[in-house]
C-alpha cells in the first residue's frame, strides 16, 4: 500500500481499491485476448532473451508493475490501448517486430537505368529487403532526358527515367513480385507508377502481385518541396484516379506516400511536420470519398512517410501520436469501419537536413539514433541516410555502412524483442499528449483558413515553415544549439578526407543515345494515337490510368505524357508570397 493510501479515510480507500481491481480486471482480459491473438501468429526464430538469458515477454503493461495506481491502469486500458488495437497508439500491428522486422531499404538511384540497376543488385546481395528509387531532378519535374531543360542534370541526383524502357532496364533481374519497390516521385507520379505497372507486365507480373510505394504526395509538394506539375485541383484528381484504379487492380500497392519528410527537411518543427501531414493525408481521403470511393476500399492502402530528425523521444512520441490522431479521424469523421483503415502505416528516413559536412564521419552516429528512434516509434520501413549525402550521391561503402546501421540496429540491440517498450514513461507520454494536442490546434487553423488548397493558396504553409526554418537556423548561428563538428567541437584545419561518387556528363549522352535509339524503334502512329486517347479521358471526368498505362505500352515518354496533360490541365506556377 502506497503512503497516499494509508493516508485515506477508509470509504475512500475501498473505493479506490475497488476501481484499480476493475481496471486490473479489464486490462487482464484485453490483454488475454492480444495474447491469443499474438500466440496464433507466425513469430521470429530468433531467441528473444537479453543477452545475459533474461527472458523477454513480448509486451509490457501496468501489469508488471504491481503497484500501479487505478490511473495508471485505466491510462493504459483506455488512452494507450495494445499494440495493433484502437487507438494503435503502441503500434500499427499486434505482433509488430515479434513478427518480422521492419522493411530496410536504402535511397537509391544515379546516373542511367543501367547504372542505378547494379546498385540495387548490390544491395538486396547485401540483405537490404526492399528497394527505394531516387529519380533525377528532370525526371522529378516530369522532362525528358534528352529535353533542353534537361541539359547538365541528367542522372546527377537520382537515376534518369524517361520511357518504359529505362524502367524495364531499371528492374532487370529483379522479380517485382518477390521485392517491395517505393518510388520518390510527386509531380509526375501517376506516370512513373503506370511506366512500373508496364515494367511488371514485362515480366510477366500481373499489377495484383505488386508491393510497393509511389510517394505521389503533391499536398506538401506546394508546401515545401515545390516539385510540381499541374494546379492543385487536376493534380488532386490524378491522385484519386490512381486511388480508384489500385484498390481495383493492385490491391497490395500504396498509391500514396502521404509525407512529412520534405515539410520536415524544409525546416518545419516535429509538430508542423506532424499536423500538415496528417491534415494533408485527411483532404486526400475527403476527395476520395467525394469521388464516391468507400473509404474502407482505399484508405487501408495509404501510407505515411516521416522524417526522423534528432531529437529522440520528440520523434518517438510524433509516430505515437500520429497514430492515433489518423485512428480517430478516420473512424469518428469519415466512418471508416475497417481496422485497417484507422492502422496507421507508415516508411520512415533519416534526416538528411541534419547530416553536415564537415566531419561527415560525424552522420553515422546521428543516423543511428535516429533509426533507433524511427524503431522505437513502431515504423513499418527505412531508410538510413550514408553519411556523405550532405555532399554528393552516396559511395557503395557508404551506402553498405549505413544499411549495416540497420542490422546492427534489428539483430544485435535487443530494441526489436518486445513491443513498444518505451510505453508507460512519463516523459514520452506527456510528449505524445502534447503534440496531438497541439496537431489539432493547427488542425483548427488550416480549417479556418478553409482547408488545404485555401491554405495553399494563401501561403500559409509556406509562410510557417520559413519562420521555423529560420528560428532553427537563428539558434545554431547564435550557439544556443550545438551541432557538433559544425559550431562546436571543430578542429583547426581539418579536411575532408572520405571518397566521394562523382556523375559525369558521360552519363547524359548514353541516355540520350538510348532515347533516340528508343523512338527510333517505336511505331509513332500508336504513340499519337495513344496520346490524343489520354487527352480525351482527361478532358471527361474518366479515369485516366487505362488510357496513360496503353499511352505507356506505346512508349510514349515521360514529357510527351506531362505535355498531353498540361494541355489539358494547364501548368502551376506558385504566387509570390514573401
Amino acid at each position: 500500500m502506497s503512503t497516499v493510501e494509508r493516508n485515506l479515510p477508509a470509504a475512500a480507500l475501498r473505493g479506490q481499491i475497488a476501481e484499480k481491481e476493475r481496471e486490473i480486471e479489464r486490462l487482464k482480459a484485453d490483454l488475454a485476448a492480444w495474447e491469443g491473438a499474438y500466440e496464433r501468429a507466425a513469430k521470429r526464430e530468433d531467441s528473444f532473451t537479453t543477452i545475459s538469458g533474461t527472458p523477454v515477454e513480448p509486451l509490457y503493461t501496468a501489469l508488471d508493475r504491481p503497484d500501479a495506481g487505478p490511473e495508471e491502469v485505466a491510462f493504459y486500458n483506455g488512452r494507450i490501448g495494445l499494440p495493433g488495437e484502437y487507438p494503435f497508439t503502441r503500434g500499427p500491428y499486434g505482433t509488430m517486430y515479434r513478427t518480422r522486422l521492419w522493411t530496410m531499404r536504402q535511397f537509391a538511384g544515379f546516373g542511367t537505368a543501367e547504372e542505378t540497376n547494379e546498385r540495387y543488385h548490390f544491395l538486396l546481395g547485401r540483405g537490404q529487403t526492399g528497394l527505394s528509387v531516387a529519380f533525377d531532378f528532370p525526371t522529378l519535374m516530369g522532362y525528358d532526358s534528352d529535353h533542353p531543360r534537361s541539359l547538365g542534370e541528367v542522372g546527377k541526383c537520382g537515376v534518369a527515367i524517361s520511357s518504359l524502357d529505362d524502367m524495364e532496364t531499371l528492374f532487370s533481374g529483379i522479380p517485382l513480385d518477390k521485392v517491395s519497390v517505393s518510388m520518390t516521385i510527386n509531380g509526375p507520379a501517376i506516370i512513373l507508377f503506370c511506366f512500373y505497372i508496364v515494367a511488371a507486365e514485362k515480366q510477366g507480373i500481373s499489377a495484383e502481385k505488386l508491393r510497393g510505394t509511389v510517394q505521389n504526395d503533391i499536398l506538401k509538394e506546394y508546401q515545401a518541396q515545390h516539385a510540381w506539375v499541374f494546379p492543385p485541383e487536376p493534380a488532386l484528381r490524378l491522385i484519386v484516379d490512381m486511388f480508384e484504379w489500385a484498390s481495383g487492380n493492385a490491391p497490395k500497392y500504396n498509391p500514396i506516400s502521404i509525407s512529412g519528410y520534405h515539410i520536415r527537411e524544409a525546416g518545419s518543427t516535429a509538430v508542423q511536420e506532424l499536423a500538415y501531414t496528417l491534415k494533408n493525408g485527411l483532404e486526400y481521403v475527403r476527395r476520395g470519398v467525394e469521388r464516391g470511393l468507400d473509404v474502407d476500399d482505399f484508405a487501408p492502402r495509404l501510407s505515411f512517410f516521416w522524417d526522423v530528425h534528432n531529437d529522440f523521444f520528440e520523434e518517438i512520441a510524433k509516430f505515437r501520436a500520429a497514430r492515433r490522431i489518423w485512428a480517430r479521424h478516420l473512424r469518428d469523421d469519415f466512418g471508416a469501419k475497417n481496422p485497417e483503415s484507422w492502422r496507421l502505416r507508415t516508411h520512415a528516413q533519416t534526416a538528411g537536413v541534419t547530416l553536415t559536412a564537415q566531419q561527415p564521419e560525424n552522420n553515422i552516429v546521428r543516423v543511428a539514433y535516429q533509426a533507433m528512434a524511427a524503431v522505437l516509434g513502431g515504423t513499418q520501413s527505412l531508410h538510413t541516410n550514408s553519411m556523405d549525402e550532405t555532399l554528393a550521391l552516396p559511395t557503395e561503402r557508404a551506402v553498405q555502412i549505413a544499411l549495416r546501421t540497420q542490422q546492427v540496429l534489428g539483430y544485435e540491440t535487443g530494441v526489436a524483442n518486445t513491443i513498444d517498450p518505451l510505453a508507460g514513461s512519463y516523459y514520452l507520454e506527456s510528449l505524445t499528449d502534447r503534440m496531438e494536442e497541439e496537431a489539432e490546434r493547427i488542425f483548427g487553423e488550416i480549417d479556418g483558413l478553409g482547408g488545404v488548397v485555401p491554405g495553399i493558396e494563401v501561403g500559409y504553409f509556406q509562410r510557417e515553415i520559413s519562420r521555423s526554418a529560420f528560428r532553427q537556423q537563428i539558434e545554431i548561428e547564435r550557439g544556443e544549439r550545438t551541432i557538433v563538428g559544425v559550431n562546436d567541437f571543430t578542429v583547426e584545419g581539418e579536411e575532408l578526407t572520405i571518397p566521394l561518387l562523382k556523375i559525369t556528363e558521360a552519363a547524359e549522352l548514353r541516355q540520350r543515345e538510348r532515347m533516340a535509339a528508343m523512338r527510333q524503334a517505336r511505331n509513332q502512329e500508336q504513340v499519337d494515337a495513344a496520346l490524343e486517347r489520354l487527352k480525351a479521358a482527361a478532358r471527361t471526368e474518366e479515369n485516366v490510368v487505362p488510357s496513360m498505362l496503353d499511352a505507356v505500352r506505346a512508349y510514349a515518354t515521360l514529357y510527351e505524357i506531362r505535355a498531353a496533360l498540361e494541355e489539358v490541365f494547364g501548368a502551376y506556377q506558385e504566387p509570390v508570397f514573401f
